[in-house]
């Protein structure tokens, strides 16, 4: 179990440090991490624990919680919580405080527009990664194309949004 604990630290704090842009940013290698390299769970479950994660009120990085709950219970927990929410707390601090020191630097405004690109680049791959540990099947895959393209295109709620998709999930339609 202790090797288990540290293993939860170590990736979660990398995580941690990793996540710019945002804690989806981090999906992919978190993913990765907890499925492919220790196989501390299939890639469906993991998928699904981000699920719950999304629709539970709440921060949306509670997957951490539940990964590490899922992993090792309650030390496992709260490992990957202060893990993941430590380093890069104290990092945005001094980040926060550097930032506004040189408000006035042109090199500033530079760095927010190369940034952006990036930041969206690894939130989808985040969004692809999850797609892929969710949908095994050519309905699912439309399904997740058609919500997408409302999301992006329409002002839906994303609530109504995931109110359909679980009413598709009881008719087991996605099933086929």
């Amino acid at each position: 179990m202790n090797d288990t604990l540290i293993s939860l630290a170590i990736i979660f704090s990398q995580l941690s440090l990793l996540a710019f842009g945002g804690g989806n940013t981090i999906l992919p290698e978190m993913q990765r991490q907890v499925v492919e390299v220790h196989h501390w769970m299939p890639a469906s479950e993991f998928s699904a624990l981000f699920a719950l994660a999304q629709a539970a009120p709440g921060p949306n990085l509670m997957i951490v919680t539940l990964v590490g709950w899922h992993v090792a219970g309650w030390a496992g927990m709260l490992v990957t919580s202060v893990a993941k929410f430590g380093p890069s707390s104290i990092v945005t601090i001094l980040a926060l405080h550097a930032w506004e020191r040189f408000k006035d630097r042109p090199w500033r405004r530079y760095a927010q527009v190369g940034l952006v690109p990036v930041t969206a680049g690894i939130v989808t791959a985040s969004a692809a990664v999850i797609a892929r540990a969710s949908d095994p099947t050519a309905i699912a895959w439309a399904i997740t194309i058609f919500t997408a393209v409302l999301a992006l295109k329409t002002r839906i709620h994303p609530l109504w949004l995931l109110a359909a998709g679980s009413l598709i999930g009881l008719t087991s339609f996605g099933q086929f």
